[in-house]
């Protein structure tokens, strides 16, 4: 017998109410499914992956693409950046050793085949006088000579050497100072050649530049970089050149003129403050005649810078006696 509705059991105070049941509906309730099927849930997931935004399979691929050109267009741009150094490199300087020709220049003397691709970056020829005089095989010559004669002093690598020469020549050249007195001013004043050997009173460099009185007047025409050989050579001859004067008329200053010079450039004028000082032109005579052989050969000091390089920067023969 099936029961249809509720039955109320009255008992001793006590109100119980059954439910009745058809046989084998406790099985049916307790077995059914409560959500879901399994396939309905992955259905649903991979909507709500399509739904929430972020990237698949085809986004990831996008992604990785835009990062690559990014990456691409930040290589080429440092390959410009590069390019535009090399060339700004190989216009203006020059290798580690002066007096050498440029990078440009060696690269087409050794590959002609180089030549059209490089005529671009190459630097316009200087036809200047200078340019014209470190062109030609006096130079070459007394550049060898200047050289030569500092290795053999034992106290210099002979790319020193060549790197030296160049800049100290060159300023003679410029300034109309024989090589001689340079040569035998940088003995007397630095003759171990420390680049930044500084004196007791403040004197900088191969040739002894006073900063305090050159660098107001002569550092915007040639740096104020006074441990460097080259700068520290151009302060040095152009001195020289303001010390050593000739009369009106001269083409080349007599061994007095040269000896008052010297006094000048050692800041010997009275002799009150370096008891000694009047000895520096015979400091600077005796090295060169004792070491400069290759610029001097065996003439005295005098000899050696009186009919001196002024033959190939007058471009003329120029006759002396002088002693």
């Amino acid at each position: 017998m099936v029961a249809s509705a509720p039955v109320l059991l009255l008992g001793t105070g006590v109100r119980v109410a059954m439910f009745g049941i058809m046989p084998g509906s406790g099985d049916v309730l307790t077995n059914a499914p409560l959500g879901p099927s399994s396939a309905e849930e992955k259905r649903r997931e991979r909507q709500d992956r399509r739904s929430d935004g972020t990237p698949g399979r085809r986004g990831a691929a996008s992604h990785i693409t835009k990062r690559r050109v990014v990456a691409l267009v930040g290589d080429v741009v440092a390959l410009i950046v590069l390019i535009a150094a090399i060339v700004f490199a190989v216009n203006h300087e020059r290798p580690i050793f002066a007096g050498q020709p440029s990078v440009v220049q060696s690269l087409a003397d050794r590959v002609p085949a180089t030549k059209p691709i490089l005529a671009p970056l190459a630097a316009p020829a200087d036809t200047g006088r200078l340019a014209t005089l470190l062109k030609s095989p006096q130079f070459a010559i007394d550049s060898a000579a200047f050289a030569a004669d500092l290795v053999r002093t034992g106290r210099m690598s002979q790319e020193r050497a060549d790197s030296i020469a160049y800049y100290a020549v060159r300023e003679a050249y410029q300034d109309g100072i024989p090589p001689a007195v340079i040569f035998g001013v940088m003995l007397t004043e630095n003759a171990l050649f420390v680049s930044n050997a500084l004196s007791n009173v403040g004197a900088v460099g191969l040739m002894q530049v006073y900063p305090k009185i050159w660098l107001k007047s002569l550092g915007e025409k040639f740096g104020t970089d006074l441990a460097s050989d080259s700068t520290n050579l151009k302060y040095g001859v152009y001195i020289l050149s303001e010390y050593i004067k000739k009369k009106s008329g001269e083409q080349m200053a007599t061994p007095s003129e040269v000896q008052k010079g010297l006094l000048k450039y050692n800041g010997c004028v009275k002799g009150t403050n370096t008891p000694n000082c009047k000895t520096y032109p015979s400091k600077v005579k005796n090295y060169v005649e004792r070491q400069a052989e290759s610029l001097c050969g065996d003439k005295t000091f005098y000899q050696c810078i009186a009919k001196p390089f002024m033959d190939g920067l007058l471009g003329r023969s120029v006759a002396t006696t002088a002693q």
